[in-house]
């Protein structure tokens, strides 16, 4: 009788308490947006599969090691994030699966990935005025640009310790840019503004595709070294994928290599969302921070769409501008989404990846600013 009422007071039931049961509900909510609406799955159910297993109560999976004893799967799974491993390799892969011939054929469509990254900065701001310290500011801003390799990387280097909070506000605002970005864009344009038809890109040559990041790593890396971990990897993705002679290494950057990161980079971010970690005024602080980066970051490119609009004649459509925040390639198939529901024959999806592609260079670049000032 003895060794049962052991037993039962080790069970999780004996020792679930109300901050773990919120925890896993939340957990359950997310995996039912990615399973059932199909809200980026390949980030939200990882993330939240690994959120619901750290809050079972005496789960060791985040536990480090103490007195000889080894440290749980996680907590050694986690240290990619620690070192500033996983992002450089997300941005390989990204590097490899994203054409940057929209980009090439429409270079204008940078200014619109580089008016996304005024969230970025005007969130750091906010968290400074908030009482966070400059590296915390700058960890919590890059959140902005919905680039979570990027905002991990920059956490790792300047705010370990609020690394939880930030890496989950981030993927979460990833996986939800299809709930978030629509009503902004709806609310800041007009039904004929959504409607405008773009003109089809030019074909890009294979020398333009070859030396694009070529050129773009030799001018970042000379003025902005501290870039070169996230753009070096990302612009290596892209030769790999572009040079015509590494179709394996291609292959396996955009789908053996990336899909394992991408299952270590998930379970290990909702591991960090423990109820004793996750449910604090901090931790809540930066996620409506996240939120508020996040949103400004899409009007900001919505508006510079619309300053273009008016300087070419009517020829931009606005939508386009939201596409600048560098959640790829989320953020353009909700432009394309939200121009179709204004014109059945509009196609913006390709147009849309010039400024996808440009916010993805525009938040390593911020964030390698932020290391450089920090």
């Amino acid at each position: 009788m003895e060794k049962f009422t052991y037993f039962l007071t080790a069970t999780g039931f004996a020792n679930l308490n109300g901050p773990n049961m919120i925890m896993m509900v939340i957990a359950l909510f997310l995996l039912y947006l990615g399973i059932a609406k199909k809200y980026e799955p390949l980030l939200l159910v990882p993330i939240s599969f690994g959120m619901l297993l750290v809050n079972f109560p005496l789960s060791l999976l985040m536990a480090g090691p103490e007195n000889g004893q080894p440290g749980g799967l996680l907590h050694y799974l986690y240290m990619g994030i620690e070192l500033g491993i996983y992002p450089p390799l997300i941005f390989l892969g990204i590097g490899a699966l994203t054409d940057f011939s929209p980009l090439i054929s429409n270079p204008k469509t940078l200014l619109l990935g580089a008016a996304a990254q005024v969230g970025i900065f005007g969130t750091y701001l906010g968290a400074l005025a908030l009482g966070f310290t400059n590296a915390e500011s700058a960890s919590i801003g890059i959140i902005g640009g919905a680039d979570g390799p990027t905002a991990i990387y920059l956490a790792s280097q300047k705010a370990p310790h609020l690394l939880g909070a930030i890496s989950v506000a981030a993927y979460s605002y990833m996986a939800l840019v299809p709930i978030i970005q629509p009503p902004i864009m709806r609310l800041l344009t007009s039904k004929e503004e959504r409607a405008i038809p773009m003109e089809q890109l030019r074909e890009t040559s294979k020398r333009e595709r070859i030396l694009f990041p070529i050129v773009v790593i030799l001018v970042t890396g000379l003025f902005l070294p501290t870039a070169l971990p996230l753009l070096g990897m990302l612009m290596l993705g892209n030769l790999f994928r572009e040079c015509g002679v590494t179709d394996r290494l291609s292959k396996a950057a955009q789908n053996e290599l990336n899909n394992i990161i991408v299952i270590f980079l998930g379970l290990t971010v909702g591991a960090k969302c423990s109820a004793g970690y996750f449910l604090t005024f901090e931790t809540i602080q930066i996620i409506v921070l996240g939120l508020i980066a996040f949103g400004i970051g899409t009007a900001s490119g919505v508006l510079m769409g619309k300053i273009m609009n008016k300087a070419t004649g009517g020829k931009v459509n606005p939508l386009i501008g939201a596409a600048g925040v560098s959640a790829v390639p989320m953020s353009a198939r909700v432009v394309q989404t939200v121009g179709r529901e204004a014109n059945p024959n509009n196609f913006l999806l390709m147009v849309a990846m010039g400024p996808n592609v440009g916010g993805v260079i525009g938040s390593a670049i911020a964030a390698g600013i932020f290391l450089a000032m920090l």
